[in-house]
């Protein structure tokens, strides 16, 4: 699967924590559940991802 090839991360925040999702970004960021990696995925343009992470530092 070629989103296997992506570079995939979760958050530093996330260690140990069973409801994680992971990232993996560029000019398309991709988000996925770390619990269901085959099902589907969120893809977002990098822009907007940028203003979601702006949103959760306020």
């Amino acid at each position: 699967m070629l989103n296997e090839l992506l570079p995939w991360h979760k958050s530093t925040y996330s260690t140990g924590a069973q409801n994680c999702v992971e990232v993996a970004e560029g000019p398309t960021t991709h988000i996925r559940d770390t619990q269901n990696r085959a099902q589907a995925e969120l893809n977002l343009p990098a822009h907007e991802w940028a203003a979601f992470l702006t949103t959760l530092t306020r």
